[in-house]
């Protein structure tokens, strides 16, 4: 890192330093260098979003507030209070066996989840407008969005702490988080502003205020494609990952991170063709002495690999020693696998065993797991170095590993991990 040529400091304020750029200038401390490069182009779209959805959240609260009673006199009082504990003991339960259930994969597919929450986010809000025209079911339909919405706050929240992660830069994560809450503040306060202006208009018409919603609601979704197709993040996924390996099998070249970001899927392919299981359990993966031997014979790697090709699943087993560069390698060597079922063209060696695993019966799957082995011994150091090189990050990564450990005796030497 450059040394500090200058500084300047405000009043008792911090003092930033100024070091030297490449074109000669001087380039200070902080924004836009303290973020992500795609932090301006991901707050303007997110902006946008916020805004829309801002408007729709009030259209959706003014039909939640008509068909519980405000201002019909003869409403009840303990039946709306009734209505709204049910609608909020709903959503309670539905956030913490959400948070159990899909927590550990939000980390890996932050873009996927983030679209997915908004879209029912949009969802929710629209069944909020429509529950006063069905009154018969007016308390199925809130308790329903409103578990939808408490999803939405957990997908949310926890892909936005990923983005956020993502986007510091300089150890600035709770600046960073601190800054975004306050833009969306802001963006909401604007909107709570227009919200008054607007309802006034739309409140006596139902088919204005479904025409709006409709429109705010397209506006929601446009702005929130944008903003996550604007994200170049710099860490393997499982999909990130098979795009740039995939690219690198057919054209020896490694995809940077702004290529196979745009090329990632966002609507689909939570999942790839090949069902990859990283951190499997030993148990799960071999049930006798031989079937252990086989799978770690042939290479002494922190990892043991089993692969169904009927199903198309390869199982990993990690070593307690496995770090992310093992981890990585292994999620190569599944991908690998993968594409051996797949059509499209192979370096000569894999195209070979590609054969091998087609013509083979199922039992020979194991022959071909031993010799992918000696072909990444060869492969993928280049394939590291090419990401490296490339701009991704490889000391860490966002591939969902669970967390079974095993230990077992290398061959030949048979030391221990």
């Amino acid at each position: 890192m450059a040394d500090v040529l200058c500084s300047e400091q405000f009043g008792s304020g911090a003092a930033r330093g100024c070091r030297a750029a490449p074109d000669g200038s001087l380039q200070w401390e902080g924004f836009p260098d303290s973020v992500s490069p795609d932090y301006l182009p991901y707050q303007l779209w997110d902006s946008v979003q916020a805004f829309a959805s801002s408007l729709s959240g009030s259209l959706a609260t003014h039909a939640v507030l008509l068909g519980i009673g405000v201002g019909d006199a003869k409403a009840s009082v303990s039946a709306a209070t009734a209505t709204w504990l049910v609608k909020d003991s709903t959503g309670m339960l539905g956030r913490i066996v959400f948070a159990w259930w899909m927590g550990s994969k939000m980390d890996c597919n932050a873009k996927q989840w983030r679209l997915f929450a908004d879209i029912l986010n949009d969802i929710a809000m629209f069944l909020e407008i429509m529950a006063p025209i069905l009154p018969f079911c007016f308390t199925i339909t809130v308790c329903i969005s409103n578990l939808a919405k408490c999803l939405v706050g957990v997908a949310g929240g926890a892909t936005r702490a990923a983005l956020t992660m993502h986007q510091a830069r300089r150890n600035n994560m709770a600046d960073v988080s601190a800054k975004d809450g306050s833009q969306e503040t802001l963006v909401n306060l604007a909107g709570l502003l227009v919200s008054l202006l607007m309802l006034p208009l739309v409140s006596d018409s139902p088919s204005l205020s479904l025409g709006c919603f409709f429109f705010l609601t397209a506006l929601h979704i446009y702005a929130n494609y944008r903003a996550v197709r604007a994200l170049v993040i710099e860490t393997l996924n499982e999909q990130r990952l098979w795009l740039v390996l995939r690219h690198f099998l057919q054209r020896g070249e490694v995809l940077g991170p702004t290529s196979a970001n745009q090329m990632e899927p966002l609507w689909t392919g939570f999942w790839s063709s090949v069902s990859l299981s990283l951190g499997a359990p030993l148990h799960h993966v071999t049930s006798s002495v031989s079937e252990l031997q086989q799978l770690v014979e042939g290479h002494q790697e922190p990892y043991l690999l089993r692969w169904d090709q009927s199903r198309n699943q390869v199982q990993v087993v990690l070593s307690q020693m496995a770090g992310p560069k093992a981890i990585l390698r292994a999620a190569t060597h599944g991908l690998v696998l993968g594409a051996l079922r797949g059509d499209g063209p192979l370096p000569e060696e894999l195209e070979e065993l590609r054969n091998q695993a087609q013509a083979g019966p199922e039992k020979e799957s194991w022959v071909v797991v031993r010799e992918t082995h000696q072909v990444l011994d060869k492969l993928f150091p280049k394939f590291l170095k090419g990401l490296q090189d490339a701009g991704w990050s490889t000391e860490k990564h966002q591939l969902e590993v669970d967390e079974w450990r095993a230990t077992w005796l290398l061959c030949p030497e048979k030391k221990v991990l």
